[in-house]
């Protein structure tokens, strides 16, 4: 599994994520607000909400990377909340839970312990917890970047780069 800054810091790269697309629906800033917050707090909550928080001892109460990082579950939660985007006054909180919760999975999916996408547990095999977290923190990172290129700036900075790569090259 990748630490927990690595998984705060994804989950910044989620919540620009997630504020962006929400923003492309078309809602208000509020809904992109709630979208950014609620990333963030969804980065950690496959890890948070295993902890059995109403017992003196705050033990789990369920096997880590079990239910709670079982990936269709998020998955279907980000599918259902993008549906009533818009329609729905919790969805783009939603949303953006579902999309950190998603980016958290992201980030455990290279452990060998792997990730329960479907049924079974799948695991990349790249690396041991805690190694190599400036990969996952930087992949998550550039996809941020590349989402808010497109949806906040139309792919203007993208077209800058490529048009300066252009001129390097010739």
């Amino acid at each position: 599994m990748a630490s927990n800054k690595a998984h705060h810091a994804t989950g910044f790269a989620a919540a620009i994520i997630a504020a962006a697309l929400v923003g492309a629906t078309g809602t208000d800033w509020l809904a992109r607000g709630l979208a950014f917050v609620a990333a963030i707090a969804g980065a950690t909550a496959p890890d948070y909400l295993e902890v059995a928080w109403w017992r003196r001892k705050h033990r789990l109460w369920i096997t880590h990377r079990t239910l709670t990082h079982w990936g269709t579950g998020w998955i279907a939660l980000l599918a259902v909340s993008w549906h009533f985007l818009g329609r729905h006054p919790g969805a783009a909180f939603a949303f953006g839970f579902a999309c950190g919760g998603v980016m958290h999975l992201l980030a455990d999916w290279p452990n060998p312990l792997g990730v329960p996408w479907i049924v079974s547990r799948h695991s990349l095999n790249l690396w041991t917890s805690g190694r190599c977290d400036l990969i996952v923190v930087a992949g998550a990172w550039a996809a941020a970047l590349a989402v808010a290129d497109a949806y906040w700036f139309h792919h203007a900075c993208g077209d800058m780069l490529l048009q300066a790569w252009r001129t390097l090259r010739a």
